[in-house]
């Protein structure tokens, strides 16, 4: 059974920024658990951050939470564990929460707060995408679910 790397909010884990999960529907998460081996990560606990926590959004290289406080070593560094166990469990590819500052794939919030959305990649889904990972978003479920 291969291996999916996998955003841990999306599993129920209690590690989004404002304390909660964003779990995916139990027939979806099922279906994949069918398929996979599920490999958990939140890169942004992974980093060192507290959760709860402050929301944070990419301005360009940078992460800065919603004081305007510097976050992006943190988030490298969740970035680095992320493609560690990617590559620990030899995890061709990744499903991930979108828009996140850490995880989103393809597009991203803007930096300003205000909900605007960018192209662009989280720090983990660029980390991952740049060592070959196929990085996908909770609504390309169908999709992994029928490359298998």
């Amino acid at each position: 059974m291969e291996n999916l790397l996998i955003s841990a909010c999306l599993l129920g884990f209690e590690c989004k920024y404002s304390g909660g999960s964003n779990a995916l529907d139990g027939e979806k998460l099922e279906a994949l658990k069918e398929s996979f081996r599920l490999i958990p990560v939140c890169p942004e606990s992974a980093g060192g951050l507290p959760t709860p926590r402050l929301p944070s959004e990419r301005r360009g290289e940078r992460v800065v939470n919603r004081l305007g406080q510097d976050v992006t070593e943190e988030y490298r560094k969740g970035a680095e564990t992320a493609l560690y166990l990617a590559r620990r469990y030899g995890c061709s590819m990744a499903l991930l929460k979108e828009r996140s500052p850490s995880c989103g794939s393809g597009e991203i919030y803007d930096g300003s707060f205000t909900g605007a959305l960018i192209p662009g990649d989280g720090t983990a889904a660029q980390a991952l995408k740049a060592a070959g990972i196929t990085v996908l978003g909770e609504k390309d479920i169908e999709k992994i679910l029928a490359s298998h």
